[in-house]
């Protein structure tokens, strides 16, 4: 081979192996161009699939683990103090309302009970002779009165007798100048005459008397009747507060005796048979399980789209995911949780460092799901609220000043 044809078919070579490379290097490039262009549709199926589900179900939904059941914990204190005589019931205990729980000694009560009766008694009689001593009061008045109207017709008589004997003693005194009347008569018209005079003054005497009297017997009636006045026996004010007296020994007297507030379970019982109980002291509580509810503590940024109302559907960490309890939103709480601590944060001194913040919610239970499925005070739940939900009218607790503000501000 001449120098001529090696050097052509080197050249030919070159450029075979150049466009080898151009083509691999061509190959390369759409290969990365297809890899690209799968990568970004993936990119864009996943941004529109989480688009998708932030809008159906990512706010839509919020959710806590943050949550535990609560109720109206009924607690029972005695109104009186005594030595228990008798507990009928153990914690964990069903009760329902109007069961006996606990007795308490009641013979002091009973003995109060006999004395109160006792006393009624006696201020009824005493009452009741008060009215007796008012009428007899208002016959003395009446008697006086016409002992004063006797008094008055004896001093007329009297005066009348006085003016005649003066007549007759002037008359005879005139006649004795004549001779016409003897010594003897003239001398009987003077005594006639003094002794009308004496009458007279025992008449005025009486007639006085006779004022006083009645004076005093008026005055000793209207003292008497001050006690009666405007009143009978069963409305006097003695009687009233000798009957008071009795209801409330009656009434201490039953409640030595006691009872469940409401339905629920015995729990935290504290006394026993022999003890010495003082009123308030707590004994016992009674936890209405019927009554259950759930305090749920959201983030503050979770309660934006809350309202009372939305539809709510839980678990318990008791039962476990495959049972599930609906419920609906009650109520927002007030103020977030440390804001009601004993001791609140100072968040005006020293450094600050912004903690977020929990409100509770208050969500109600279905009964019939509570019933099939009891639940105890202070269980763990899962919460999911569905803020884009019916709200539903039924099951929400009475609209108060600050539930109504605060579902306003939202």
């Amino acid at each position: 081979m001449s120098h001529s044809d090696s050097q052509a078919a080197h050249t030919l070579a070159e450029e075979t192996r150049q466009r080898n490379e151009a083509a691999s290097k061509a190959a390369a490039a759409q290969k990365r161009k297809k890899l690209f262009s799968i990568f970004g549709g993936v990119v864009a199926i996943v941004a529109i699939g989480y688009g998708t589900y932030w809008y159906l179900i990512g706010s839509r939904y919020v959710e806590t683990d943050n949550a535990y059941t609560a109720t109206e914990v009924a607690t029972v204190t005695p109104a009186i103090n005594g030595i228990v005589a008798a507990v009928d019931v153990v914690d964990t205990q069903a009760v329902k309302k109007g069961d006996v729980l606990v007795r308490i000694d009641d013979a002091d009560a009973r003995l109060a009970v006999d004395q109160a009766a006792a006393d009624l008694d006696r201020t009824e009689r005493k009452v009741k002779g008060y009215f007796a001593n008012d009428a007899g009061l208002a016959a003395q008045v009446l008697a006086r009165e016409a002992d004063q109207k006797r008094a008055s017709a004896q001093l007329l008589s009297a005066q009348a007798d006085l003016q005649r004997a003066q007549i007759d003693l002037q008359r005879r005194e005139a006649l004795a100048k004549s001779g016409s009347v003897s010594g003897e008569e003239l001398s009987n018209a003077r005594t006639a005459l003094l002794t009308a005079q004496a009458n007279l003054k025992a008449a005025e005497a009486a007639e006085v008397q006779s004022r006083a009297n009645i004076k005093a017997t008026q005055g000793a009636e209207k003292a008497s009747t001050v006690l009666t006045a405007n009143t009978t026996v069963a409305d006097n004010p003695e009687v009233v507060l000798a009957r008071a007296k009795l209801d409330q020994a009656r009434l201490d007297l039953e409640r030595t005796v006691l009872r469940a507030p409401v339905d629920g379970v015995i729990a935290r019982r504290q006394v026993q048979v022999g003890q010495r109980v003082q009123s308030g002291a707590s004994l016992l509580s009674v936890v209405p399980l019927q009554q259950m509810h759930v305090d749920a503590n959201f983030k503050e940024g979770q309660l934006t789209k809350v309202r009372i109302g939305q539809p709510v559907t839980m678990t318990a960490d008791l039962y476990g995911s495959s049972v599930q309890y609906h419920g609906v939103v009650t109520g927002l709480s007030g103020g977030t949780g440390s804001a009601f601590a004993v001791i609140p944060a100072q968040n005006a001194t020293g450094n600050w460092i912004k903690v977020v913040q929990r409100l509770p919610v208050r969500i109600s239970l279905d009964p019939k799901e509570l019933a099939q499925r009891p639940l105890s005070v202070g269980l763990s739940m899962e919460v999911e609220i569905d803020t884009r939900g019916q709200i539903k009218a039924g099951d929400v607790q009475p609209k108060t000043a600050s539930t109504e503000a605060r579902a306003a501000a939202l």
